[in-house]
């Protein structure tokens, strides 16, 4: 599927930044995982054959590592997408009262998808939210990394111990996206088409 001027819905660049962010996200949540199991903040763990990382070190390795392209890949995101025009193209303007419609039409499964150029309200917001969030994410995640150097950011998120709540938080709501982000791919599979070939 092609715009009207014959360019993909989807340019190169966001495929290329969409895929790297979709591998990132998940070596940071099982490597963090296993972070999570050497210190839990709650009565619970994660299975460890489910993590990455086979030891805490291991662990952080990862995640450090995996840390970088995650935030490169998301800045180069943001600012192209400012700078391009798209996020005035695709996510403006916003509507609460179309996000309570398109939300239940899509509960009672007749949210429209034919015309895939454009983002439903639903997605405008699960998008922006999920963009938010990744910003939290590793904002959280520099103060638990160098409390000490980003002691100023530390005390904006309320202090360390703080931080590390914010930053579960926001994993948490990260993996709920991502798991309706792959049911509602399953359900409109030519979703995987526009966003691996462009069109």
């Amino acid at each position: 599927m092609k715009t009207a001027s014959g360019r993909p819905v989807h340019p190169l660049w966001l495929r290329v930044c969409h895929w790297i962010n979709a591998a990132a996200i998940i070596m940071m949540i099982l490597s963090g995982w296993r972070i999570y199991n050497a210190s839990p903040l709650f009565p619970f763990s994660f299975p460890n054959p489910y993590t990455l990382g086979g030891w805490l070190g291991g662990a952080l390795q990862w995640h450090f590592a995996v840390m970088w392209i995650f935030g490169l890949n998301g800045v180069f995101y943001l600012v192209m997408n400012l700078f391009s025009g798209r996020f005035r193209q695709r996510f403006l303007p916003l509507s609460i009262t179309q996000l309570f419609k398109d939300a239940f039409a899509a509960l009672r499964g007749r949210l429209d998808h034919h015309d895939l150029r454009h983002y439903n309200m639903v997605q405008k917001f699960a998008y922006l939210l999920v963009t938010v969030d990744g910003i939290l994410l590793v904002a959280s995640g520099l103060v638990l990394w160098k409390s000490v150097q980003f002691s100023l950011l530390r005390e904006l998120l309320g202090g360390y111990d703080t931080a590390r709540l914010i930053h579960f938080g926001a994993m948490s709501f990260l993996c709920m996206f991502f798991v309706i982000h792959l049911v509602m791919v399953a359900l409109v599979p030519k979703t995987l088409l526009l966003i691996t070939r462009g069109r």
